[in-house]
Order: structure tokens, then C-alpha cells, then sequence
């Protein structure tokens, strides 16, 4: 299918097609710059705690259905993550230096 897909597929490329955004903006500057890898710390602790959100949602839900044992695991799990970002805070990996 995606040869088929190629061979009839209509080919009218021109100059702003063929640049790396179509969005109206002029582009500018390089495509293959490297990012901070700060950004990537920061969202690896969004991804984390965004987890985090669709693991308590649920159980917040039914909290009341749910026993001591339940109650004690969601601490648990609570405080890996607290440790977790007190560790990040700790190494300096929050602060957003250039």
C-alpha cells in the first residue's frame, strides 16, 4: 500500500513546502541544535508525577471501599515519588541555569 500510496500520489513540491515548518514563520536557526538535558528532567518528574495522578484518581474514587492495606500502599507509593523529588531538588536539578 505505500508503494501504491507513492507512485499515484500527486508530487507538486515548492520552496515553502519543503521547509521544515509549514506554520507561516519563517524558520530560523538550525533543526538539529541540541537541547538542555534539563529539559528532559523536567519532564520525566511531569511524566512521574502525572502518573502519579492516574494512579490516585481512581483509588481516590473508591477510597472508602478500600481497606487499611490500600491506604497504607498509596503512602508508600506517595513518599517513593516525595523522595524522589527530594533527591532531584537536592542534586540541583530543578534550578533552571543557562
Amino acid at each position: 500500500m505505500l508503494i501504491v500510496g507513492r507512485i499515484f500520489r500527486p508530487n507538486r513540491p515548492y520552496p515553502e513546502k519543503l521547509e521544515a515548518y509549514e506554520c507561516g514563520i519563517a524558520s530560523e536557526g538550525n533543526a538539529w541544535e541540541n537541547m538542555g538535558h534539563r529539559y528532559y528532567v523536567y519532564a520525566m518528574l511531569f511524566l512521574a508525577f502525572d502518573v502519579e495522578v492516574l494512579f490516585l484518581l481512581p483509588w481516590a474514587l473508591v477510597f472508602d471501599q478500600l481497606g487499611l492495606f490500600a491506604f497504607i500502599e498509596m503512602v508508600l507509593f506517595i513518599l517513593v515519588l516525595v523522595i524522589g523529588l527530594a533527591y532531584t531538588w537536592a542534586k540541583g536539578a530543578l534550578e533552571w541555569r543557562y
